[in-house]
């Protein structure tokens, strides 16, 4: 399988400079000056005119690119065009529908578009002019309105990832969103459309700094490459799948039944079988083409993206739960998918942003998660099995870090949480749990794809876990490390 082994054990978040190399700045991993080639970093640091001046988004407030405006207007006569637009200069005659300009069509074209664009221009300007931004101090500010102003004041303490996302037709023009997301579900995100590439990534920069405790002028942490997926083994994992395999098949034979026996009416029936198909390959096959995996101290980085490339920033401790997927066809190979629950992801956003890995193999899927909850290994945590009553192949586990269960058998998984991003611990029975004397103990984490349940546990053995995690969560919680996880 493609793809670069993690090298060595895990390593904790920022520490000396010799764990992740010597940083290639003007700073070392605590804002002293000393370190880099001249010529990186701010300025006072290399000869005279090297390069542009960093952006410093601490000083002043600043605005969207000016190109924001123009897009945006371009945006709008688009729709207008494809809605209105075009079918202004069609004539409809008895012999069907034609495309013939006259003087007559051509007013009517222009006393319609005219207005239409002058509208798509100004509010292109008043978008443009409307929003404005600047980090205060440990604060993200963002002002909006022209004619009644409001302002969010978010701490950057909040911050739960930094996405860099670039659609096809900014990257035409060097443009790039920011989506800062934050603790609060759908309204927990701060998205700036759009910036410049460039300053795009100094703003991530500044924010991670300042979360982590740094100086907002630290430069860019150091990043170690961990692993890449290549486009064969992604698209081998998205076609070895059941449904995938029954829905092909399902559309061969209707494709072959309908020629065969000459039925047109059977080839509408295999549509369906397509787009289904087309959504379970060919998207997230261009969604997550070009996948890599980094490690830094300021978390993980993920790039990933074919027509729209992403950046995708965790900070440490930023994860609440991981969850290592093998489906059946999977495991002969030694494949698994890694998805996390991070907070603030929610709706849309958090089905796109739930993988930390598409595809990988298992120990490295299991390295990763040794990662992301330092201070314990996962796959040498014993995994108690579930009551016999049931003949449940679920099986359960814990250490002073992290909750462990396992279950499924046709799609297996492991569900991970750590202690100390626990929400909640409740128990749980139905009435056929309770003919039996099993209970399942839910360890909940904010909203996600990961939810923790141990089930069909003996109700004496899970009243002990419930106790047992409380305890636990209580201990993980009074020593767990400062949010500004460089101090």
């Amino acid at each position: 399988m493609t793809g670069r082994y993690p090298p060595g054990p895990p390593r904790p978040p920022y520490g000396p400079p010799g764990p992740y190399g010597r940083p290639r700045s003007p700073y070392d991993q605590y804002g002293r000056p000393g370190y880099g080639p001249p010529g990186y970093g701010p300025p006072g640091y290399g000869p005279p005119g090297y390069g542009p001046p960093p952006v410093r988004f601490g000083e002043g407030a600043h605005r969207l690119h000016w190109a924001t405006a123009p897009l945006r207007a371009f945006t709008i006569l688009v729709i207008y065009f494809v809605l209105i637009g075009f079918s202004l200069l069609l004539t409809q005659s008895d012999t069907g529908v034609t495309l013939e300009i006259t003087p007559a069509m051509l007013v009517r074209f222009m006393i319609v578009t005219i207005p239409v664009a002058v509208v798509a221009v100004l509010t292109g300007l008043w978008v443009w002019l409307a929003l404005r931004f600047w980090i205060g101090g440990d604060d993200l500010i963002v002002e909006t309105g022209i004619v009644r102003k409001r302002k969010r004041q978010v701490p950057v303490s909040r911050i739960q990832a930094i996405d860099v996302v670039r659609p096809l037709i900014t990257r035409v023009f060097g443009l790039a969103e920011v989506r800062v997301e934050l603790a609060g579900g759908d309204q927990g995100e701060i998205a700036l459309r759009y910036l410049g590439k460039s300053a795009a990534h100094q703003l991530r920069a500044e924010l991670l700094a300042r979360a982590a405790g740094l100086p907002g002028h630290t430069p860019e942490a150091p990043e170690r490459p961990f692993w890449w997926v290549g486009f064969g083994p992604l698209l081998a994992s998205l076609i070895l799948k059941l449904p995938v395999i029954g829905t092909g098949l399902l559309f061969l034979a209707l494709i072959v039944g309908g020629i065969a026996y000459g039925e047109l009416g059977v080839l509408g029936a295999a549509v369906p079988a397509l787009l289904g198909l087309l959504r379970a390959v060919v998207a997230p096959l261009i969604m997550y083409a070009n996948f890599s995996a980094a490690i830094s101290p300021d978390g993980l980085r993920l790039r990933y993206g074919l027509l729209e490339t992403r950046m995708q920033t965790v900070p440490p401790g930023r994860v609440q739960a991981v969850r290592i997927v093998a489906p059946l066809l999977w495991r002969p190979f030694g494949w698994a998918r890694v998805e996390v629950t991070v907070a603030g992801y929610a709706g849309e956003r958090q089905a796109l942003s739930s993988v930390l890995l598409p595809v990988a193999p298992r120990h490295v899927a299991l390295y990763l998660t040794d990662l992301v909850f330092p201070g314990t290994r996962v796959g040498a945590v014993p995994l108690l099995p579930s009551s016999p009553k049931r003949l449940s192949k679920a099986a359960a586990g814990t250490d002073d870090v992290v909750f462990v269960t396992r279950r499924g058998v046709v799609c297996q998984s492991l569900d991970v949480i750590a202690h100390a991003r626990a929400q909640s611990v409740r128990l749980t029975a139905g009435p056929w749990q309770r003919l039996l004397g099993v209970g399942t103990v839910h360890i909940d984490a904010p909203p996600g794809p990961v939810q923790v349940a141990a089930v069909d546990r003996e109700l004496a053995e899970a009243r002990a876990i419930v106790e047992s995690t409380v305890s636990r969560a209580h201990v993980a919680r009074a020593g767990a490390p400062s949010d500004r996880w460089a101090r």
